[in-house]
């Protein structure tokens, strides 16, 4: 494991006995580091590596002659060179499912914040300044659109419809038939709804898939949310849609980088935005849970039933 997966080491030593019982030798490393040459020093003799959303490139892995399998700690898996790990006949399985619960709650929360303008409203609160544009909406009643009705966008789509009352529009690759919301065209869905909220995977087809034309088709009082992946939202045809106000409002986890932003990223000086380092997977729960999942991959793999395969 070479970095930490945030959890109490109490809780995580009950899995490395339970690796150690199977008949792995298991190293762990308690900080992280993120250059080539320390991944290829950590992971150099290892037939497994555990790892978060540190870039796995195909360096580090050609440099690791007895890797067999990576068990990624998170969901996506653009950051690990898959092309050299199909070449090598490396397995690699993700965290599926972990940050299902906590990504959705974090989307509802800026949802709600982006309607009730909180970020303005709080920095008013600070600088002593009174209550003016402070009128904000209700989530309920309003259309959901979600594009991506996986895991994350099912439960954020069915906590709208449930809880607050929404009428959900959704918007996915492949037909699925869900007990609530009605599935329509992209273009439908950006035409109707008060709040768009992004769930799918980068990949190619997803890469730049909403910019200045979706945008443009987008309710002037519209409000986007993205907790999915940053390259998915064209950044500058976001900042120019916001500028000239022909949507209300955004709220951002994910960017085209890590946090910290450089300095004169254009969102930092774009208005009616909210911007999240990169939190939405970030509970407690959450981690605890990754943890037992990471850790389940390898021994699945171990007696030949490889599960969450990538």
């Amino acid at each position: 494991m070479i970095e930490p997966l945030n959890v109490d080491q109490h809780f995580l030593s009950k899995f490395i006995e339970e690796a150690e019982n199977a008949g792995f030798e298991f190293h762990q490393w308690r900080d992280r580091k993120e250059d080539t040459q320390t991944l290829i020093e950590r992971c150099k003799d290892a037939d497994v590596v555990i790892f978060s959303n540190i870039s796995f490139t195909a360096e580090v892995i050609d440099a690791c002659p007895k890797l067999k399998m990576l068990s990624v700690a998170f969901t996506g898996v653009d950051h690990v060179d898959m092309k050299a790990c199909r070449e090598r006949d490396i397995l690699v399985s993700n965290a599926a499912g972990y940050s299902t619960q906590s990504v959705a709650e974090l989307t509802i929360g800026l949802m709600i914040g982006a309607f009730r303008n909180m970020v303005s409203n709080e920095a008013k609160t600070r600088n002593l300044k009174g209550r003016d544009g402070y009128v904000g909406n209700e989530l309920s009643g309003k259309t959901v659109g979600i594009i991506g009705m996986g895991a994350i966008g099912s439960a954020v789509g069915k906590i709208c419809s449930v809880a607050f009352g929404c009428r959900v529009l959704y918007y996915n690759r492949s037909p699925k038939k869900l007990d609530f919301g009605k599935q329509v065209p992209l273009n439908d869905l950006l035409k109707a709804s008060d709040i768009v909220s992004l769930h799918v995977p980068l990949n190619d087809e997803s890469r730049g898939m909403i910019g200045e034309e979706e945008l443009a088709q987008m309710k002037s009082t519209a409000v986007i949310i993205n907790t999915a992946r940053g390259p998915v939202v064209e950044t500058q045809a976001l900042v120019q849609a916001l500028r000239r106000q022909s949507i209300a409002a955004a709220a951002i986890d994910m960017y085209e980088q890590e946090p910290p932003l450089p300095a004169d990223h254009p969102f930092l000086s774009c208005p009616n935005i909210m911007l999240m380092p990169h939190i939405a997977y970030a509970t407690q729960e959450a981690f605890r849970l990754r943890a037992e999942i990471v850790f389940k991959n390898i021994l699945q793999w171990k007696v030949g039933k490889p599960q969450n395969v990538q």
